[in-house]
């Protein structure tokens, strides 16, 4: 017997949201003899539109709410959507390093649809005027603190994400994690003030490698010892994790809906993530999804109708979300800083490939990060792409690959007792390794910070003597 719990997305008010998910996916497990009777489902209603809520508030509720279940054997399963997915995974880091305070309850199955992993670009514009007007039309608050969590590269869920990337293999412990996501938005649901409703490379709220938790920590930063401003790259992968792309699902609506609208892939894929039991159990559905996404990347145009006029054509390439934070080597964050994305050799700003860069988005609360969606096909070199009826029509030339890429880093200040220098990537680094298809890469450049001897200086004149105006000198190596 299998007891499962749903939970939900951020500002959701009804439990309706979950739609037909739960008994159909009752119904298929039957059919495929899965235990899992009505008594064993639970759906999750948590408050996420009040604006004093934190996610360490909800993940305290959550954990309150499980030991009212009294589990006969002290295990459950969990299917997220959104939100939910992060809500889980910071319980899950709550229990482990805080032992006495959260439950012991076991949670072996956790998964997740359309997770908002590493944020969404549309918290920040929850956050602004409009959010706060359709939540005024709606009578609830935003939910300023939980999308604060949300926002592209908040140091909340920087700091969950990092150490899953830096952590262990839960699945060697028998606990098994899976993302399910939709590979396009409803086209229906396009909000025409907000392009990232129809953003490709998304769900419509959720960009695919923001979902994906195969992600990767990479690191330029001065080697020690090396006195000149070059910066080697570091590269740190996460333990693997079960990614499946849900074809034409979207993040919600009840057409595409991957869970409101309960698509059968969405069904059959959580079917086979429950029958998981053993590692090699897991590391077998890790191959056969990724062979699956293989095949749906390879099926990547669509053509969206647009009335009267020709068919608006959109090429599906993975793409890759780059979060940069920008510091020196005390941790100070650099504001102001020019960052600038090379190709080739030379290095050279101008010769990136045309149509990488797809969006930039700041942190509103840490302007030192910065979020940068890619087009990964087109940094890696895509072939030519034809009309699917019609193959001597080209919907896209070859793309040539510009590699070495890499990062030239230009401080506001260069000048001073105390500043900074132009770095940059050494030679022979490319910054494409850091980079995968449908990933996140935390991406952290480190700057040398310049000390110079002005700073502090010793002298035997006994009289008096102004220095309110300090030489700098040399840099103290």
């Amino acid at each position: 017997m299998t007891t499962l719990v749903f939970v939900h997305g951020w500002s959701v008010t009804n439990t309706s949201t979950y739609g037909a998910l739960p008994l159909r996916l009752q119904q298929q497990a039957a059919a495929q003899g899965v235990a899992l009777k009505v008594a064993d489902i639970w759906l999750s209603e948590y408050v996420s539109f009040d604006d004093t809520v934190t996610m360490a508030d909800v993940v305290r509720a959550f954990d309150h709410a499980l030991r009212d279940l009294h589990l006969l054997d002290s295990r459950f399963a969990c299917i997220t959507h959104s939100t939910g997915g992060p809500v889980v995974r910071e319980w899950l880091r709550a229990q482990r390093e805080r032992p006495g305070a959260f439950s012991t309850i076991r949670l072996t199955h956790l998964m997740m649809l359309a997770p908002a992993n590493f944020g969404s670009a549309l918290a920040q514009l929850g956050k602004g005027v409009l959010g706060r007007l359709h939540a005024w039309v709606d009578g609830v608050e935003p939910g300023q603190r939980i999308l604060d969590w949300l926002e592209l590269g908040s140091a909340e869920s920087l700091s969950l994400n990092l150490d899953h990337i830096h952590g262990g293999d839960l699945a060697q412990s028998g606990q098994y994690l899976f993302v399910l996501t939709g590979d396009r938005p409803d086209r229906s649901l396009y909000d025409h003030i907000n392009s990232y409703t129809g953003e490709d490379g998304s769900d419509g709220v959720v960009r695919i490698a923001a979902a994906n938790l195969n992600a990767r920590h990479a690191v330029l930063a001065r080697p020690d010892g090396q006195s000149a401003d070059m910066l080697a790259l570091n590269i740190t992968a996460s333990p693997r994790t079960a990614f499946k792309l849900i074809p034409g699902a979207a993040h919600s609506g009840v057409e595409q809906g991957i869970m409101a609208a309960a698509p059968h892939a969405t069904i059959d894929a959580l079917l086979r993530c429950l029958r998981v039991d053993h590692a090699d159990a897991y590391a077998q559905l890790c191959d056969d999804f990724d062979a699956e996404n293989a095949a749906r990347d390879s099926d990547m145009v669509e053509f969206e109708p647009v009335g009267p006029f020709p068919a608006r054509v959109h090429l599906h390439d993975p793409r890759s979300l780059l979060i940069v934070r920008l510091a020196d080597e005390s941790g100070e964050a650099l504001h102001g800083s020019r960052l600038l994305l090379n190709a080739g050799t030379p290095p050279n700003p101008d010769w990136m490939p045309q149509g990488f860069m797809l969006d930039r988005q700041a942190n509103s609360r840490h302007g030192n990060v910065v979020s940068f969606f890619l087009n990964h096909a087109l940094l890696a070199g895509a072939p030519r792409v034809s009309h699917p009826d019609n193959s001597r029509k080209t919907l896209r030339a070859t793309v040539e690959a510009h590699r070495p890429y890499s990062a030239t880093v230009q401080p506001a200040n260069l000048r001073g007792l105390v500043h900074h220098a132009v770095a940059t990537t050494e030679p022979g680094h490319d910054l494409f390794h850091a980079l995968a298809a449908h990933q996140t890469t935390v991406l952290d450049i480190v700057l040398p910070r310049k000390v110079h001897e002005g700073v502090f200086r010793l002298t035997q004149k006994l009289a008096p003597e102004d220095f309110s105006r300090p030489v700098a000198g040399d840099p103290i190596p």
